[in-house]
Order: structure tokens, then sequence, then C-alpha cells
């Protein structure tokens, strides 16, 4: 059944023109990202950076696919244009203007989006800077210098060659979304995850081998695995349907309206903004220690490593925080209080208004609930693998998801094409449901 859907989709030529048009260009993107910088000795840098896993450097590694540990023209990947977007919605709700925009429609969509490249530009500029400057600083383990030849030079060339590479990336990201198959720029990062994926496996079959691995305990784990993807799945196309009737009208001798439709609640509003947070601010004392040699900055990173009590209690913290936040952001119950009355629509038992605003309000926040420990338990059982059951854990609870949540997308994207040409998609019954509502 799966390979015959495989078949129809070189069936379609659209279809099969915008997969290669997709496969091409995240070629071109793997390509770029083994491109190094100019100025840099990469042998000292390898030294230098294989002493910053649990740091934010290590972090950002994994989304850029490496190109950060080697620092190569996409080092910086494509987290100044995600970072910039999330503040445009942060900005949104302090700034009227900005969230009229976002009610406009498409027009205020295109430009939210210029506004959002704009502040990609600027972040890159400032992150490169700060990066050269640091690359300066760096020595490796044997003494030699990151940076041979350091001045302002090699400052400008460096914030000019990874401000371009950011650039490139996210124009990347555009045409795939346009022209191809998938969101681009989380197809971007998805490639960037997955590329340690061989290495991870290989090494997986080496430690089995030479008997540090238990046979039996690899059955387990992938057994784990199986489970907890099946979980993200159910979790990520998980909704709440509240169910929805417009109001009967009545024109001349014709009766309108009065159809029942539903308003779906998605289980986790935020997605994986709440994880990528706790992360990196749980991460930022492991990097300053990398500096900064400093007793109680050693003390708070020490207490922060992962496995540790107050990691995991800080991190469900954390994640609870963003979860509700970021919901709060994205979603105003007022508003779609107000779409409704003006639409004729209304919740069955709930009046117009106020109380259908303070309904969907104590609904969302309960779905917000499940969804930030459903969070929880996805970023903190990788830890506990790793720490305890000593094992080469590849994908870590962020990852996961951001893989998981992608391959959902894409393959509902893939399968709306199929189907739309009358063609079996994946699913023999039902349709595959993507993560957004």
């Amino acid at each position: 059944m799966a390979v015959e859907s495989i078949q129809n989709i070189f069936r379609v030529p659209e279809l099969k023109r915008r997969l290669l048009y997709t496969l091409a260009l995240l070629a071109v993107y793997r390509v770029g990202a083994h491109i190094p910088t100019p100025g840099i000795n990469g042998e000292a840098l390898a030294e230098f950076i294989a002493r910053t896993q649990g740091t934010i450097f290590g972090f950002f590694d994994m989304f850029s696919g490496g190109a950060l540990g080697q620092m190569t023209i996409f080092a910086l990947g494509i987290m100044p244009y995600i970072s910039s977007s999330i503040i445009l919605d942060l900005l949104s709700v302090v700034f009227p203007t900005l969230a009229k925009l976002k009610k406009e429609g498409e027009q205020g969509r295109k430009k939210l989006n210029q506004y959002a490249r704009y502040g990609t530009v600027v972040l890159s500029v400032v992150q490169a800077l700060g990066i050269s400057i640091g690359l300066e600083k760096m020595v490796s383990p044997g003494g030699v210098p990151v940076v041979p030849f350091p001045g302002w030079s090699f400052r400008l060339l460096t914030i000019l060659t990874l401000t371009t590479g950011t650039v490139f990336i996210m124009w990347l990201g555009e045409q795939i979304t346009e022209r191809g198959i998938g969101n681009g720029i989380s197809l971007i990062i998805f490639a960037g995850i997955v590329t340690g994926l061989p290495r991870a496996v290989g090494n997986t079959l080496s430690l089995i081998r030479t008997g540090e691995m238990a046979p039996l305990l690899m059955l387990v784990l992938l057994a784990m695995m199986v489970v907890v993807v099946g979980a993200i799945v159910v979790m990520e196309s998980g909704h709440r349907k509240i169910p929805i009737q417009s109001a009967k009208r009545v024109v001349g001798r014709r009766i309108y309206g009065g159809q029942s439709t539903y308003l779906p609640l998605k289980i986790n509003t935020s997605g994986v903004i709440p994880p990528i947070f706790a992360s990196s601010i749980i991460a930022f004392p492991a990097t300053i220690t990398q500096f900064v040699d400093h007793p109680w900055i050693s003390f708070i990173s020490n207490s922060l490593a992962p496995g540790g009590l107050l990691y995991t209690i800080l991190t469900v913290v954390l994640i609870f925080f963003f979860a509700y936040f970021y919901t709060a952001i994205i979603f105003n119950p007022d508003d779609v209080a107000d779409n409704l009355k003006k639409s004729g629509g209304f919740v069955p038992g709930i009046r117009p208004g106020k109380n259908t605003s303070q309904f969907v309000d104590r609904t969302l926040s309960r779905l917000t609930f499940t969804g930030a420990i459903y969070l929880s338990v996805i970023v903190i059982l990788p830890t506990y693998l790793i720490q305890y059951m000593k094992v080469p854990f590849y994908f870590g609870g962020t990852a996961l998801l951001i893989v998981v949540g992608v391959a959902m997308d894409t393959m509902q994207q893939v399968e709306s094409h199929l189907v739309m040409r009358n063609y079996e998609g994946f699913l023999k019954r039902g349709r595959l449901r993507g993560r957004r509502g």
C-alpha cells in the first residue's frame, strides 16, 4: 500500500515537480552547510566546540545541522528568522498597528513577513558580530587560537558572510514553501536535525558489536521510540472540537443558516516554542562558563546539568510558563467570540459575547495544561535515557517534536495533492490530519 502511494506521487506531474524542486533546494542547503567561513582555523575550532555540549552552542548547532560547530557560511542557520517572527508576535500585543496587520488577511501577512525579513537581517548582523568577537577569544585546549588574524577585517568579513548565508537560507525556505512541497523553513530545520541520524545509527551498531550495549536494551529503546513518536502524532493532531451553531435567518420565503460546525482548539497550541525557549535559557549558564571562570557560575551550571532534579523542575516550570504565555499571544478568545457574534454563530448553551469568550478561554486553558504536561514528558524523557541508561539516544525531545511535526505537515500536503487528483493517499481509511487546525 505504501509502495503504491509513493508510486502515485510520481504519476502526478505537478507533485513530482514540487517534490524534486524541494529536494534540490535542500541539497543546496546541505552543500552550503559544508563551506567554511574564511579566516578560521578549523582544527582549533573543532577542539573547542567539542567542549560545548549542553551549552547554547551545542543546542543551536543541532538546528543548523552542524554548520555552527564547523563555522560554515550557514552557521547562523534559520534561527534569526524564527527569532524575528517570534519577536513580531510578541510586539503585536504591544503595538496596535501590528495587531491590525494580523487581521488584514493576505496583505497584512505579506507586510508582516517583510518586517520579519528586515528583523532577520538586523539579528543576523548582531549575532554575527558577537560570534566573530567570541571566535577571536577562543583558544583550543592545545593553545592554538581559532582566529589566526583577528581584527575588524575579520569581523566585517564574518558579518557579511554569516548574514548573507542566513538571508540565502531564508530565501530557500520561502522558495520551497511557494514552489515546493511543505513548509520551507520547517523543512530546512528538519534537514539539519536528521543529518546526524546515520552517524548516530552507526555509533549504536558499533556499541552493539563491541558488547557495550545489549541487543535487548536496543529493542526496548526502539519500542519506546515508537511509543513516543506515536504519542507525538496523536497529541499534535489532537483537537477539542467546540460545536458552533449558526442562527437561522428568514429572507423572504427562504430560511438561511441553522448549520452546525465546530471550532477546533489544538491540544498543543504553542507548538515547539516552549521547549526551545526553556532549553535556551537553561543552557545559558553552561555557555557563560566557557568564557567566565567564576565559582558561582560554575556551581549554577553544574546544578543545571541534564538529569538533575533542579534541571527537571526548572525545565517543566519554563515549559508551562511559555506554553501559557505564547498561547495567550497567538490566540485571543475575545476576538473569537466577537467574530462568532458578528457572523451569527454561537456555542449551544452559551450566551454570545463575554460568556462565549470565558468558555473558550477556560477550555483553552485546560488544553494548554494538558499540552504543557505532554511537552514536559517528551523533553525530559530522552534526558533520563541518556543520563541513567547510558544509551546514545540521538534525538532530544525538542528535535523529536520538530522532526515528527514537520513530517506530519509534509505528508498532509502530499496527501492533499494525491486526493485532489483522485489518487489514493498514504492512508486507506480517513485522511491524515496535520498539526494546523
